[in-house]
């Protein structure tokens, strides 16, 4: 072992102790992990979105068109298969009358 001036040691290759060189191999296997999780997080392009307002507008309005749509057509559909299956009940008696009165009145008011 040789000692420097600024009182660190240095070791020669065969004066590595065992536990420095496991040491190191388990840290670069860490930081082999990491690398590959930073890849597969595709941290770039999180950062390259966040540092880009138009991009981040772009995207951000598309979103909100698709949910809006997705909304008003899911809606209808729904309103329409609710009122078909209500319409299949006015002949029941007293069911019947009670949505034949409402349908008169939407009916009247359209």
């Amino acid at each position: 072992m040789a000692e420097t001036g600024s009182k660190t040691k240095t070791y020669e290759v065969d004066e590595h102790p065992f536990e420095l060189r496991h040491e190191v191999k388990r840290l670069n296997a860490r930081l082999d992990k990491i690398a590959d999780s930073l890849e597969k997080s595709e941290f770039k392009d999180i950062l390259e979105n966040y540092t880009n307002p138009k991009k981040r507008i772009v995207t951000n309005l598309m979103a909100g068109i698709s949910r809006g749509l997705g909304l008003s057509l899911g809606t209808f559909v729904i309103l329409g298969l609710l009122g078909y299956i209500l319409s299949l009940f006015l002949d029941v008696p007293v069911i019947g009358e009670y949505l034949g009165e409402i349908k008169s009145y939407i009916d009247a008011n359209s």
